[in-house]
């Protein structure tokens, strides 16, 4: 348990989580309709996907599992699995990005693209810069006294929360490939970036186990490393097999056409 004051989400913060989190998701549907009209329909799965996505980033910062967090190690790490992993895969399997550009008037998407090929976006979303962001920053929070400080601290709080949603999404998008990418890099190497991620990933959770972070009890650091390395194994299988079914699926088409021409 955390001794000492610590971060608690004001009523209208939360309310103005909830009002926003309604409005990213009609967005996204607006945006679904108005294109479809103009172009090739949007494969409601990834309607599907943005809302569930959505909402998983929602609950892991307010609600019942997120006010659990500060007295719960094990809500905590509920908390990372929901706001670091699982949500930002389902978001990046909507592909926001490419309906933003099919949204959005010329000028405004060559705005967009130039953005996205700039230097910076094109380094941070190299698998081995987004692995080192998101899983290293993992370590940092863990094995430092910045798990404790994060939970008396609203700034602290929120950057921590900010950079664990932002890390996981980046570090997806550089995985699979489903939505705008500024650059594209072998499936060999994403390979071996995601399988040193995952052991990295099942390192930490297991070095939490036998060293519980500051301000936590040993059974409850415990509990929530397993749950760490049950849970992240889970959806880090999820893009094994979606990184090998996209790289089958470009052998398939490169075949077919080797056997058209």
């Amino acid at each position: 348990m955390m001794h000492g004051h610590v971060v608690e989400i004001s009523g209208f913060l939360e309310l103005f989580i909830l009002v926003f989190t309604f409005i990213v998701i009609i967005s996204y549907i607006v945006a679904v309709y108005m294109t479809n009209r103009k172009y090739k329909k949007w494969p409601l799965i990834r309607v599907a996907f943005w809302m569930m996505g959505v909402l998983s980033i929602t609950i892991g910062v307010i609600g019942p599992i997120a006010e659990k967090t500060h007295a719960s190690f094990q809500a905590h790490m509920v908390n990372h699995l929901l706001l670091g992993m699982l949500g930002p895969l389902l978001i990046v399997l909507s592909a926001p990005m490419t309906l933003l550009l099919r949204s959005v008037p010329i000028g405004w998407g060559r705005f967009i693209s130039k953005l996205l090929k700039s230097s910076y976006v094109r380094w941070i979303t190299h698998p081995i810069a987004a692995t080192l962001l998101n899983t290293g920053g993992l370590w940092i929070l863990y094995t430092t006294d910045l798990y404790r400080a994060m939970h008396v601290s609203v700034l602290l709080y929120v950057l921590v929360h900010v950079h664990v949603l932002l890390a996981g999404y980046i570090f997806t998008l550089s995985i699979i490939y489903i939505d705008v990418t500024p650059h594209r890099t072998s499936f060999l190497l994403r390979a071996i970036v995601l399988v040193l991620s995952m052991a990295a990933h099942s390192i930490l959770s297991k070095w939490i186990y036998a060293n519980p972070p500051t301000g936590t009890t040993i059974t409850d650091a415990q509990l929530g490393g397993m749950l760490m390395y049950y849970g992240g194994d889970g959806i880090e299988l999820i893009l094994v097999i979606l990184l090998c079914y996209q790289y089958f699926r470009g052998k398939s088409k490169r075949r077919e056409k080797a056997l058209v021409y």
